[in-house]
This record gives structure tokens, C-alpha cells and sequence, in this order.
């Protein structure tokens, strides 16, 4: 694999991307996505070669996250359709200011250019990512998971067959069989990539951000959080925190339960009941390696605790900054505990499942960005862009 070729083509193909109008790039995508939904029986088949693997390895959680059937394809091209319905951020321009000097500078929304993009498992993120980084006008180089390797071919040649129609191929690219070195290399290639956005589990975003020489968005891992409080509403609660674990292998299910101890006496088996129809397995007060432990599976750690403070407390000692919720009918706790977590997304009352750019209003995501710096929570299209100053006089000198 000659990777400094295919970034060499990737920076011509952004040149090219980020000249295409709001129309021309929406068009594609509306093609994309009739595209994906054409070629269901073919997909349904190499996604089959991928999920026998897992299902023979005895990854049974991964098939999960692997999965494509009819009805997620359908998803996936309406997540582009809407990708395409989605404002483009590209070209606006702020009012210039005339200053003293006589100068007038004015901001205008660019493209960030050749975005990477490592990540692992869920196929969708392939066509999720492209489309985002198409609309915003950039190109991106994907290098998916070995686990996803027939899923990702397939989906990124469908788009690409479609880009090639408009000689625009090279705005995205597949790494396939790439190897350790190839993404050593794809991390220290400092000018040649503008962004690298590492999505996956921890082990995966901690090596890229522990090596990368490139600017990185960090997404995904998580250790979530619910408290429920003595003032809450049991039903409330317990309807929460089932939807919170209605699907284990995404970064918003729920990992750890704070329970306020007056509960103990107030209908707690409401809430366990609940859980255990879903067939969760339930580790109260263990050790506390557990409470460090983002599961990805139907395990979730219990524990009571004394009171909001000492909640908020165990939340800033285990969280990752991605998704915690309080449940609670007292409004000062509530806006306590909004105001002092200090995570991407704080909840109340409302089931952390919502951590999800469609949910939010930004179309398919790029992933959830647990960092404070150019991106946090939800991210999509206006995170992959950047700004350029234009400055016009007539003669100023300084």
C-alpha cells in the first residue's frame, strides 16, 4: 500500500470537493443513497461474510454492532438522504468590518480538506462518515476494522462508483488491508492530513491519541451514568433506564446506576425488576475496577449512594466525559447536577440514548467528541470545518 499516493490523491480530490455548490454535492448524495438501497441484496451478502466471522470466533456482542439487514440499509440511505437536506456551512461569510486602518476583514466557512478517519466494528460508520465529510466539501481516507472488512469494501466502492461518475473518486478512499505500519504511518502524516478522528472503543482512541502527530478529535469510549434520586419518579425512572440498556454495543448505553440510599425503601424493586426482564445482569457495590469498565454488554454496576454530592462525586472520579443523566423531580438538585458534571452531554429526566447527532438535530454523526476543543458531544458537519480570513482595502499599508 503506497499511502503517501493515496493522501497525495485525497488533497487533489478536497481541491476539488470544495469548489462543488450546495446542489451539485446534494445531488450525489441523493444518488449515494438510492445507490445503497439498490444494492441491499449485495450488501445483506458481504455483511453475512463478516458477521459468520464473529459468530465463529464466539463475538456474539460484535454481531451487533456488525449487522446489516434490509431495514438498517434503508437507515443508512436515509441518513444520507437527510445529510443531504442538512444546511451547508460551506462559503458563508460574516459581514466585513471596516477598521480604523480602512482594511475590511471578513470570515468565510471553509473546508477543513483531507480528513482520516480510524475506526472500528459498526459498518454504517463508513457511509455515515463519507457522506458528512462529502457535504462539508472535504476528502477522507477510511481505515475500518478487520472485523467489517467485506462490509466496508462493498459500501465504500457503492459510493465511490457514484463519486467516479463526476471524477470524483479519490474524495474517498478505503484502506484496505492495511497493517500496523500503514497506520503508524497514517498518524504521523503531518501535512498531508488535516484532521484524524479516532472512533472506537478505549484501547483504540487512547493509541491514537497517545502517537498521533496529526490534529485528533477524540469519540466513543464511555463509562455513562445515571443517578436516580430520592425525589424521583419511579415509573419515570425505570422506563429511562430500560430504554438506556435496550441495546449494549453503543457508547450511550448505560454502564453504572447511583442510586440515592432513601430508595431503598421506595419501590427499588421497581426499578431491578425492570432491568432484569431485559436479562441484565446487575453487579451492585463490587469492586472498583467494575466502575472503570465501559461494558458493551448487558452487565451494569448498582450502587447506592448518600446523597447527590457524593453521586456527583463517583461520576467525576469514573466518568469519560461523554453522557450522564440525573432522574429527579427536584428542580435544585436537578440544575445542580447540570451545572457540576462536566461531560459532553448532561441529562435530566431523558434517557442518555439521545447522544446521537441525528437525535440532535446534526444528521448522521462522526461520533461523539469527549474533548473540549473544536468539537465536544455530537459532531457532524459543521465540526469538519474551518475558517479562512478574506481582507480587502484599497492600498492600505501599515
Amino acid at each position: 500500500m503506497n499511502l503517501i499516493k493515496i493522501l497525495e490523491q485525497a488533497k487533489k480530490a478536497s481541491k476539488q470537493t470544495a469548489k462543488l455548490s450546495t446542489d451539485e454535492k446534494n445531488k450525489i448524495l441523493l444518488e449515494i443513497a438510492d445507490m445503497l438501497e439498490n444494492s441491499s441484496a449485495e450488501i445483506v451478502k458481504e455483511n453475512k461474510k463478516d458477521c459468520d466471522k464473529a459468530k465463529k470466533n464466539k463475538m456474539g456482542s460484535l454481531v451487533d454492532r456488525l449487522l446489516l439487514n434490509k431495514e438498517r440499509i434503508e437507515n443508512m440511505a436515509n441518513e444520507v438522504r437527510n445529510i443531504a437536506s442538512l444546511h451547508d456551512y460551506i462559503g458563508e461569510k460574516q459581514e466585513p468590518q471596516k477598521t480604523p486602518s480602512g482594511i475590511s476583514p471578513q470570515r468565510i466557512t471553509v473546508p477543513l480538506g483531507v480528513i482520516a478517519m480510524i475506526y472500528e466494528s459498526r459498518p454504517n460508520v463508513t457511509i455515515d462518515a463519507a457522506s458528512l465529510a462529502f457535504k462539508s466539501g472535504n476528502a477522507i481516507v477510511l481505515k475500518g476494522g478487520k472485523e467489517a472488512k467485506y462490509s466496508n469494501k462493498i459500501l465504500s466502492d457503492i459510493f465511490s462508483s457514484v463519486l467516479e461518475k463526476y471524477n470524483l473518486g479519490n474524495a474517498v478512499q478505503l484502506l484496505e488491508n492495511a497493517t500496523r505500519e500503514d497506520t503508524a504511518e497514517l498518524m504521523k502524516a503531518k501535512g498531508k492530513i488535516d484532521l484524524l478522528i479516532p472512533r472506537g472503543g478505549r484501547g483504540l482512541i487512547q493509541f491514537v491519541t497517545e502517537n498521533a502527530q496529526v490534529p485528533v478529535i477524540e469519540t466513543g469510549a464511555s463509562v455513562v451514568h445515571t443517578f436516580i434520586d430520592e425525589f424521583a419518579d419511579i415509573k419515570k425512572a425505570a422506563k429511562i433506564i430500560v430504554n438506556q440498556k435496550q441495546r449494549n454495543s453503543v457508547c450511550n448505553a448505560l454502564d453504572t446506576l447511583l442510586l440515592h440510599e432513601n430508595l431503598q425503601n421506595r419501590h427499588i424493586e421497581t426499578l431491578l425488576t425492570a432491568l432484569t426482564k431485559n436479562n441484565t445482569k446487575i453487579h451492585v457495590d463490587e469492586n472498583k475496577a467494575d466502575y472503570s469498565k465501559e461494558w458493551l454488554s448487558n452487565d451494569i454496576n448498582v450502587k447506592w449512594v448518600h446523597d447527590i454530592d457524593e453521586a456527583i462525586a463517583h461520576i467525576d472520579e469514573f466518568s469519560l466525559g461523554h453522557s450522564e443523566c440525573i432522574i429527579t423531580e427536584n428542580e435544585e438538585n436537578a440544575q445542580k447536577f447540570l451545572q457540576e458534571i462536566d461531560s459532553a452531554c448532561v441529562y435530566h429526566n431523558v434517557s442518555t440514548w439521545f447522544s446521537d447527532g441525528a437525535q440532535f438535530g446534526l444528521g448522521a454523526e462522526m461520533g461523539i467528541s469527549t474533548q473540549k476543543l473544536h468539537a465536544r458531544g455530537p459532531f457532524a458537519l459543521e465540526a469538519l470545518t474551518t475558517y479562512k480570513w478574506i481582507v480587502s482595502g484599497n492600498g492600505e499599508t501599515r
